[in-house]
């Protein structure tokens, strides 16, 4: 890929479709309609991916073809030019978005072609924590308590003040538990992984570690903005029955005890876009003040390290939003 290219132009561009797919999204928040809001997201997001010059393809997607009408994974996109990987969520946090919650996100990963981690939409076994603590070494497969030990330790954050956040589900009860154990706090989120393995390397965030079962889509956007920002992050796909581990292997997935790194789930030259959907620890979600509409987003460079934060202002009546939000459903 032409790392000019990339550099000053698609930046800009990555920024416009996550700014775009925030926007339709924005309009279902606290409407209770999870559906409608992610199709909202998907149909502004492809549109705008459609019109740029690159030939994209997406690896890491709204899920497998069968499954999703659109942005599916192995989907091609774009007018034609530089050949790039995509990875994308057009609205992290659905069921955040229809509930009014916090911190769902548009999100939208490119890099030369093989920069991501290609497997199935499926579960993934997830610890990160931030830049500070990214010379840390720990054995992943170890219980959570002794890994939370370890992290107090090598930190010199005492354990009574470590924060570990995890997804609030049934399957996490267990780790709830060896994380209380050691007398560390736990931030119990609905939803928005990625935003959440984002903040253990955003100053001030409150999240020291993240920890738990999301999906492998959210793991490998979430390792592109460590990329780009600092960080360590260890994952281990979870392989439900054989028929997953065949449609892994077909995918290049050789080995279903791997642990994966960061550099392994987004390597070389990496960009990263976010536009906030609602309200959250990164990013401001969209406001609406009359006909204008104002974004926050965030674009990275795994290169040179460079973090950029974007307000846009939107004049509705010089935008096709809301027929982008009322189109396919």
């Amino acid at each position: 890929m032409n790392s000019e290219y990339l550099d000053r132009n698609l930046a800009l561009e990555a920024v416009r479709v996550t700014e775009m797919a925030a926007l339709a999204s924005s309009l279902h928040m606290g409407r209770g309609n999870e559906k409608q809001a992610d199709q909202s997201a998907v149909n502004a997001m492809r549109k705008f991916l459609n019109s740029l010059m690159i030939s994209g393809k997406v690896v890491i997607g709204e899920g497998e073809r069968d499954k999703a009408p659109m942005l599916y994974i192995g989907e091609k996109v774009g007018l034609g030019g530089p050949k790039v990987d995509i990875a994308l969520d057009p609205l992290e946090g659905t069921t955040i978005t229809a509930h009014g919650g916090e911190n769902a996100l548009s999100v939208l990963a490119m890099g030369e072609e093989g920069s991501f981690l290609h497997s199935p939409d499926i579960y993934m076994h997830k610890i990160a924590y931030g830049k500070k603590f990214q010379d840390l070494e720990i054995d992943p497969e170890e219980s959570a308590d002794k890994i939370v030990r370890k992290f107090s330790d090598y930190s010199n954050i005492k354990i009574e003040n470590v924060v570990i956040c995890t997804l609030d589900r049934p399957r996490h009860k267990d780790l709830i538990s060896k994380i209380r154990s050691t007398g560390a706090r736990i931030k119990l989120i609905p939803d928005g992984d990625v935003s959440a393995v984002i903040a253990t390397s955003i100053d001030d965030s409150g999240i020291d570690m993240y920890m738990g079962i999301g999906g492998s889509p959210e793991g490998v956007l979430g390792a592109a903005a460590l990329r780009c920002l600092g960080g360590k992050m260890y994952t281990k796909l979870i392989f439900d029955n054989e028929d997953i581990y065949e449609r892994a292997q077909s995918m290049g997935i050789k080995n279903k005890n791997t642990i994966y790194t960061i550099d392994d789930l987004a390597k070389g030259d990496v960009m990263f876009s976010a536009t906030g959907v609602t309200d959250g620890t990164m990013l401001k979600g969209v406001r609406y003040k009359n006909n204008i509409a104002t974004t926050h987003s965030v674009v990275m460079r795994s290169k040179t390290n460079t973090v950029r934060y974007i307000y846009a202002s939107h004049d509705l009546d010089k935008k096709n939003i809301f027929e982008i939000n009322l189109g396919e459903q």
